[in-house]
């Protein structure tokens, strides 16, 4: 799930206010550009698909990924990332419809879920910020992908948000759900009100060996709790949580999982060759370019208010809150919306 949820407000407090809000086809936006798409994204309801037709595996860096791979081979592509604990089918919606729109959509399992698996069982299960984000320019690499649209939500929007930071080449334009995500361990060491350290709980859960045990124990229970948490007014079935629930017994998920919040707080080490990148991030880079970031009415975890990213977007940026009772796990929930926010960014 995504960033502490004042530190954002911590570093970004003395922002200016943002410009003033225009309300339009269910969303608020907030713009610093207009986008002029004539590409318009059909109205499509949540559960409109169950699947992918085929999932592709290939080795990239440290790992052989899974993805899924929609539309044509020689098309404009883009990259959706998922985060914890969802999956590749939170974009199983949106996909085919950035296919139809004349994209290829390339939704990787990240390390850690589904038939993503390490290359050697000799290499750290590590879910460090730096760690994921360079898998996913291996895996342009080895797909041959010399520059994306890069868009996704929790662990997915922080990857995204890194890769245009630290791979600005790489990344065509950005839509990311929550804002400017990039994390920092000197920051968080910093303890947060009562309030905030609550909805925290799991991460102080699994600083612990009994959390671990606890997560591998139930895994399905946990993700389930914390997908009613994340967004309370989505009433998925069991269906649904089912087929991204599978993805949570990949052998390295539980070990994923802890690792990432432990490191977020100290109490894991990363692995030295990325020191360099956390170094930069740390910095909290400027983000130049182009983005939509996009927030649900009703997102029940932890997240920083635009007011306190805004001026972390340096290039064209457009604001966008979804209404109707949309939670954490936006794409999944308001299909049209994103993929709509993709077609709009990259032709900012």
């Amino acid at each position: 799930m995504t960033e502490e949820l004042n530190q954002p407000r911590r570093h970004f407090m003395g922002m200016a206010a943002l410009a003033v809000a225009a309300a339009k086809l269910g969303m608020t936006s907030i713009a610093h550009a207009q986008p002029s798409s004539q590409v318009h994204i059909p109205a499509t309801a949540p559960g409109t698909n169950t699947s992918f037709a085929s999932i592709k595996q290939i080795d990239a860096g440290v790992l052989n990924v899974g993805y899924a791979e929609l539309g044509a081979s020689d098309a404009p592509v883009v990259i959706l990332l998922h985060g914890w604990p969802y999956d590749i089918h939170t974009y199983v919606d949106v996909a085919p419809l950035l296919a139809d729109a004349g994209y290829r959509v390339i939704v990787p399992y990240l390390r850690g879920y589904g038939t993503t698996r390490f290359l050697s069982p000799d290499t750290p299960r590590n879910g460090q910020q730096s760690a994921i984000a360079a898998d996913i320019i291996d895996l342009m690499d080895a797909l041959g992908i010399e520059k994306a649209v890069i868009a996704g939500c929790d662990w997915g929007a922080r990857t995204a948000n890194i890769i245009a930071a630290l791979w600005p080449e790489r990344c065509k334009a950005l839509v990311s759900v929550s804002g400017y995500l990039i994390g920092s361990r000197d920051l968080n060491k910093k303890p947060l009100p009562p309030k905030a350290e609550l909805a925290w709980w799991y991460q102080f859960y699994f600083a612990t060996e009994r959390g671990r045990a606890g997560y591998e124990q139930n895994r399905a229970e946990f993700a389930r709790l914390i997908w009613q948490l994340a967004s309370p007014k989505w009433n998925f079935d069991d269906a649904t949580f089912n087929r991204s629930a599978a993805a949570f017994e990949n052998p390295d998920h539980v070990d994923i999982t802890v690792h990432n919040y432990r490191w977020r707080i100290s109490l894991a080490d990363g692995e030295r060759k990325y020191d360099d990148l956390e170094e930069k991030l740390a910095k909290f880079p400027l983000l130049d370019v182009p983005t939509i970031t996009l927030e649900g009415d009703a997102n029940g975890a932890p997240h920083p208010e635009p007011s306190a990213y805004a001026k972390k977007f340096s290039g064209k940026y457009e604001h966008r809150l979804i209404t109707g009772g949309i939670g954490h796990n936006l794409p999944q929930e308001a299909p049209q919306a994103f993929a709509q926010a993709v077609v709009d960014v990259d032709r900012f």
